[in-house]
């Protein structure tokens, strides 16, 4: 290629520029323009530049200078219509000062887990340790080992979840007590926070899933008088001034048992749906620990004795917050919870 060849090409792509720039509508055409002509890898001006090591010596400086220029006429030209085409792009709505700001949701600790905390601390004081244990169990650990009798019915699949043979969803906390008993010696006192699942109907009392408390306390003699003592001072701290009662109950690894009362903190004792009309709300069941399960832990029994109980944060937390409905506890309610913020 001679200098006059070079010259004509770069005079025609700079035509060619002018067109395809001035014939650009839109950003994205503009766009597609300006990578035809400048990309670097096929763009027309970078086919041109790749021409001048194939000229003649004496006409290198001469071709090069007048591509220089062109590249500089096309990136003006190129920023002059990215300018024009900016200027005539309809104008944003202007930013109003005076409208509300969006809410912004606070997040909080979910009630129960205020209850657990609380009420753990509360244990703590007096000398009671934290145990867990697996939710998904032995069936030995969660009946055998705790006196249940192969008939009763808390093992059918109605009350149950049952995941395969010998294998169950806990249906309480208690076999953190024999899982603790065969792993330590007495003297002990555990508190164990965690998940329970029975078959059970969703309504403003009960739950399917729900947090349980269990609590065990193994020495030597050991009475009932302590049991009721340390649940009496666990009230009063946690609810202070209060009335309570203890009820005779049944429980398979307790004797003798009770359950244990609250007045209803959501309607005074008047009757509400959470308390059943009765102006009480059952928090615990209690009791002395079978023998049996002390033996079947490997516990000399007739040297120990023991107690223990279980409760429900779940509902306890619908008495400290006055919550109607259980079931409010588990929507995920950002609302709900925003209460509970500090």
């Amino acid at each position: 290629m001679t200098l006059d060849e070079f010259l004509a090409a770069t005079a025609a792509l700079a035509s060619t520029a002018r067109t395809h720039v001035s014939a650009a509508d839109t950003p994205a055409a503009l766009e597609a323009a300006r990578t035809e002509l400048l990309g670097r890898k096929s763009g027309r001006l970078t086919e041109l530049m790749r021409a001048l090591p194939d000229l003649p010596a004496d006409a290198r400086r001469d071709a090069g200078a007048a591509v220089n220029r062109l590249k500089t006429a096309v990136e003006t030209a190129l920023e002059e219509r990215r300018a024009a085409l900016a200027s005539q792009a309809p104008a944003t709505p202007a930013l109003d000062r005076t409208m509300p700001a969006r809410h912004a949701w606070r997040g909080a600790k979910h009630p129960v887990t205020l209850v657990v905390e609380e009420i753990v601390e509360i244990f703590r004081e007096l000398s009671f340790t934290v145990a867990t244990g697996p939710e998904a169990e032995h069936d030995w650990y969660n009946f055998g080992a705790l006196n249940f009798p192969p008939e009763h019915p808390a093992m059918d699949l109605h009350d149950t979840l049952y995941l395969g043979p010998n294998a169950v969803l806990r249906t309480h906390t208690s076999p953190v007590q024999v899982r603790t008993l065969q792993s330590y010696p007495p003297p002990i006192r555990i508190l164990a926070p965690g998940n329970a699942f029975r078959r059970d109907f969703f309504d403003a009392s009960h739950a399917p899933v729900f947090m349980q408390i269990e609590g065990m306390a193994v020495d030597e003699g050991v009475s009932f008088v302590d049991l009721k003592a340390t649940l009496t001072h666990f009230a009063t701290r946690f609810f202070g001034k209060t009335e309570t009662r203890f009820r005779p109950s049944y429980f398979p690894f307790t004797e003798p048992s009770a359950e244990m009362d609250v007045r209803c903190t959501i309607c005074g004792g008047a009757g509400c749906a959470a308390c059943k009309g009765t102006g009480w709300m059952e928090i615990l069941g209690s009791g002395m620990i079978h023998p049996a399960v002390l033996e079947s832990a490997g516990v000399d029994a007739e040297r120990y004795t023991g107690w223990a109980f279980g409760m429900g944060p779940g509902r306890i937390a619908d008495l400290r917050y006055g919550i109607p409905d259980i079931r409010l506890l588990y929507d995920s309610d950002v609302r709900f919870l925003e209460q509970f913020a500090t």
